[in-house]
């Protein structure tokens, strides 16, 4: 066979394909050129210093600019505070103690007169249509018991007392009254049904009570109100107050009463 005829076999005629890259020599690549073109991913530790970093900045920026923005004291008025903070405790104004209005006496709180004070001038009706007043008693001794109500028992037998010591009352120069905030009427029916000898006078505006100290706040049956505590005054002939009795227990009172202005 001629080199002309000689016939070139079917695998001689095939062309080889072209040599491909290993595919994991490419992905290797690649994934290096990904991780140089991204920037690094922050830990949540550096993202919190971070944050921390800025807030700080931030704070620091504006306490300065409110420092700078703030009034500045002149040096006379710092002159001045130091100079007031070194004085006395006496001599500084603002050291002194004030008032406390919770001292005041509060409204309903009777206020007793104490024992050697004046006794408050009064001029009051009384029964029988005439005036008792304090000046009529100048030159003796005086006993006044305010009593809450006339006609209720304890008031009865209070007045009743008194009225059976009125003579030895008079024997040391002591005179009796009874003050009462009912009406006129009400001590005349009182004294009629009673057969009471001594003056009972009416107050009915409060005012001598409330002088005296005898009208506040009262309790019965777990009710607050407005009322007489039942009270006696000994007075002596100089004008003062000698003696008092608050809360009087009746029994027993009257006689109390009476050995107090013989001893005075």
């Amino acid at each position: 066979m001629s080199k002309k005829t000689r016939k070139k076999s079917p695998t001689a005629s095939l062309k080889k394909p072209p040599s491909k890259k290993p595919a994991r020599a490419v992905s290797k690549t690649s994934a290096k050129k990904l991780q140089t073109s991204r920037p690094p991913a922050k830990t949540p530790a550096k993202k919190s210093a971070e944050a921390h970093a800025s807030a700080a900045a931030l704070h620091k920026a504006t306490s300065k600019k409110l420092k700078a923005d703030a009034p500045q004291k002149s040096v006379a008025a710092a002159a001045a505070e130091a100079k007031a903070a070194a004085r006395p405790r006496s001599e500084n104004p603002s050291a002194r103690k004030q008032p406390d209005p919770q001292a005041a006496a509060a409204p309903g709180k009777a206020a007793l007169l104490t024992e050697g004070a004046k006794a408050p001038a009064f001029r009051l009706p009384r029964d029988g249509g005439n005036s008792v007043s304090l000046a009529d008693y100048a030159g003796q001794k005086l006993v006044i018991f305010f009593y809450p109500r006339a006609d209720t028992p304890g008031c009865t037998k209070e007045a009743i007392e008194f009225t059976r010591l009125s003579g030895a009352f008079g024997e040391v120069q002591t005179a009796v009254l009874g003050v009462s905030a009912d009406p006129l009427r009400a001590q005349e029916a009182f004294r009629d049904k009673h057969q009471l000898s001594i003056p009972l006078a009416s107050d009915e505006k409060h005012e001598m009570l409330e002088a005296y100290g005898v009208w506040g706040e009262k309790s019965m049956y777990g009710k607050t109100f407005l009322g007489i505590v039942r009270t006696t005054v000994l007075i002596g002939i100089d004008g003062r107050i000698a003696r008092t009795w608050r809360n009087v227990k009746v029994d027993g009172h009257a006689d109390e009463v009476l050995a107090a202005a013989r001893a005075l």
